[in-house]
């Protein structure tokens, strides 16, 4: 599913990430860790192709760094879905068109939109709300929605960049329960924490970065 071989990405000021190599397989789950400013965003945003890389090659699926045109972006985007840690929903738009989106981008028609939506909102725990504004909505249900968002296109990768970093404890937990819960029917999950405490002891892979360079996997 991924595969980095000795990828290198600076940013114009100074910070990035240095020589990184790891594989992770299909359905695989694993936790990315390190202190803010250790390299977690930009190695999420390289997977997503937001960044191309200074050095090395990264594989996500069919697309590699190495061959990939600005046109085919897009498409290598559809099969990755991102959760991010400040939600980022559109504040003038309900739960039923913020988890929407996605496939209105994809050109999905108005009939698959509703079932699909519908079924994403029932899988995170948040069916019944479709009508609600994100201001209605306390942060654990925002990120419901914004989990729902990025499985609504059925995608086989998801991205999660501290996605429990707004959460109080509980909300983070439940957020990491519903995250396996998904990976158990067949969706390859990265998710990036700062909080060692909140991923301990669930059994899964755990890659640590620390300024930039891969400490253990």
């Amino acid at each position: 599913m991924i595969d980095f071989q000795n990828v290198s990405y600076t940013h114009l000021k100074g910070r990035g990430v240095t020589n990184l190599s790891f594989s992770i397989d299909d359905g695989e789950f694993v936790f990315l860790i390190g202190p803010t400013g250790s390299g977690k965003t930009t190695l999420m945003r390289l997977i997503y192709f937001d960044l191309l890389c200074d050095s090395g090659k990264i594989n996500v699926g069919n697309f590699n760094s190495d061959r990939i045109k600005k046109s085919k972006i897009p498409l290598a985007r559809r099969d990755i879905g991102m959760v991010f840690q400040d939600y980022h929903l559109l504040n003038d738009r309900n739960v039923f068109h913020n988890v929407a989106l996605p496939l209105h981008v994809i050109g999905c028609d108005a009939s698959e939109i509703s079932y699909r939506v519908e079924d994403a909102l029932e899988l995170v725990g948040f069916e019944g709300k479709r009508s609600h504004y994100p201001h209605e909505l306390s942060g654990g249900e925002k990120q419901r929605v914004t989990l729902a968002r990025a499985i609504v296109k059925e995608p086989k990768l998801i991205l999660a960049d501290e996605p429990t970093g707004n959460l109080d404890p509980v909300a983070a937990f439940e957020l990491v329960q519903l995250l396996e819960t998904i990976n158990n029917e067949g969706t390859t999950i990265l998710m990036a924490s700062h909080n060692y405490n909140l991923i301990k002891g669930r059994g899964r892979r755990i890659i640590e970065l620390k300024d930039g360079l891969m400490r253990g996997s």
